[in-house]
């Protein structure tokens, strides 16, 4: 799952937290069933040696004062090769005196004391743990001391190497932490799944949007969770209150420019009866306010348009079939115009806005070249994973050209460079604001043909979805 990989995102979030948690309740819960075990196996190991430890004791029970006996019952062989890791010892300590006798396994040397590190509890009870034995080997101990009163004080001690011990408790300890890792992986398998599950309204929430943004739909539909469900009212809602402020403005500014028409006609009616220097001056304003309140008329219908945009178009046919028009428009200078397709793409908004933008680029072009117009359409590919992706549309001529420092001028609303060819200056304005206004852009560069390139760069809706307008 790659959201799970992304630092800032809630699925690594809750799969870190869990991962965490898991880890830590692993851990304790190893921990604590190692213990046990090792505790349960050195019990076990302990009743096999109190085993030969009570055959010792009941024969020096049988004969107290006697001495030390020689154990009949311990026919173990372990108990008579040297060093075989199995040793027992009495030890008789009467009025100062005192007596040792071993099995033959320990030889001359002697088994460690417990008495001293480990308190009595009782006559006869048991006392174990660990101490070195004849060899430097570690050795674990039991020992019982038996109190006859005039008769001495009789220490019997059995010991077996404790390595026999520390593999089964290590063996175990293997197989644990490899039961631990498995059950962490499908721990971790669990909560990967959970979260994928548990997060899936979110993605279609996002999808959602997504197909509101490239105008497959007006509002967020579907049923989600409880917990989203104040989410995706408060954006519907959201969705709405911009619509209707966009249609507010739209209101407004269309109130404006009709209340400002009348005057202005009333204006341009009365001072084109005369022909004085005043009625002149007059004209001239009264037809740059018009020509302005018509702009701004404009503008507001393409924000709103672009604003709340529901319609996809397809380039290549919207392109292809205003080229054909223009080429019908300018056919009596022979003029070609070339259209040259290097990917799909579509346009998310009116299809008359594309027409507009692109149509002023090519009417522009056309003006200017001298027998040739080629308009290319090609996608740019995502500058990084998950950006978003552009279209461009490239109009060259073979015209004149224009010099790099006099093109900021031409997207200047009402700025010609050129009294000679007919127009108003509007057109590569209106390009420019409305290629803004759907958060794409306007560029002017030189063609490979020699004149003025044109380049028109518009935001691409992606995915499967309608190829015509909606």
């Amino acid at each position: 799952m790659k959201e799970a990989s992304d630092p800032g995102s809630l699925a690594f979030r809750l799969v870190l937290s869990a991962l965490a948690i898991m880890v830590l309740v692993l851990v304790v819960v190893g921990l604590v069933l190692s213990t046990l075990y090792a505790r349960a196996a050195e019990r076990a190991f302990d009743r096999r040696l109190d085993v030969y430890l009570k055959t010792i004791v009941a024969e020096v029970a049988n004969a107290p004062g006697a001495g030390i006996p020689e154990p009949q019952a311990l026919a173990d062989p372990l108990f008579v090769f040297p060093y075989s890791g199995w040793y027992w010892q009495i030890v008789h300590d009467r009025d100062g005196a005192r007596t040792v006798r071993a099995s033959r396994s320990l030889r001359d040397d002697s088994l460690p004391a417990l008495g001293s590190a480990v308190g009595r509890s009782g006559w006869g009870a048991m006392r174990q743990g660990y101490g070195a034995g004849p060899q430097g080997e570690r050795l674990r101990v039991v020992e019982r001391e038996l109190d006859f009163g005039p008769d001495g004080i009789y220490v019997v001690s059995v010991g077996a190497l404790s390595g026999e011990l520390e593999r089964d408790i290590s063996g175990f300890d293997i197989v644990l932490v490899g039961t631990l890792i498995v059950l962490a992986l499908a721990f971790l398998l669990v909560v990967l799944l959970q979260v994928r599950f548990g997060l899936q309204p979110l993605s279609r929430v996002s999808q959602a949007l997504a197909d509101v943004r490239s105008g497959k739909a007006e509002r967020l539909e579907g049923r989600y969770p409880v917990e989203i469900v104040p989410l995706v009212r408060e954006v519907n809602a959201l969705i709405e209150a911009n619509q209707e402020v966009v249609e507010r403005a739209r209101t407004h500014v269309g109130n404006l420019a009709h209340a400002l028409k009348t005057p202005l006609s009333v204006l341009l009616n009365e001072a084109g009866t005369r022909e004085d220097p005043l009625a002149v001056r007059v004209r001239d304003q009264a037809g740059v306010m018009r020509d302005q309140v018509a702009h701004h008329l404009e503008r507001a219908r393409m924000a709103a348009r672009a604003s709340i945009a529901i319609h996809v178009c397809d380039v290549a046919a919207t392109v292809t079939a205003l080229a054909r028009t223009m080429e019908k428009i300018h056919r009596g200078r022979d003029l070609a115009i070339d259209v040259r397709l290097a990917g799909a793409a579509r346009f998310r908004g009116e299809a008359q806005d594309l027409q507009e933008m692109v149509g002023n680029l090519v009417e522009n072009a056309c003006k200017w070249a001298a027998s040739r117009v080629e308009v290319s359409i090609c996608r740019d590919p995502p500058e990084r994973a998950g950006a978003r992706a552009f279209f461009r549309v490239v109009v060259d001529d073979d015209g004149p050209g224009l010099a790099p420092a006099r093109r900021a001028d031409v997207g200047r609303r009402g700025r010609r460079l050129d009294e000679s060819k007919p127009g108003s200056g509007l057109g590569l304005s209106i390009v420019h604001e409305l290629a803004l206004l759907y958060g794409g852009r306007c560029e002017l560069g030189t063609a490979s043909i020699g004149g003025l390139r044109a380049e028109l760069v518009l935001p691409l809706v992606t995915g499967a979805g309608p190829s015509g307008a909606d």
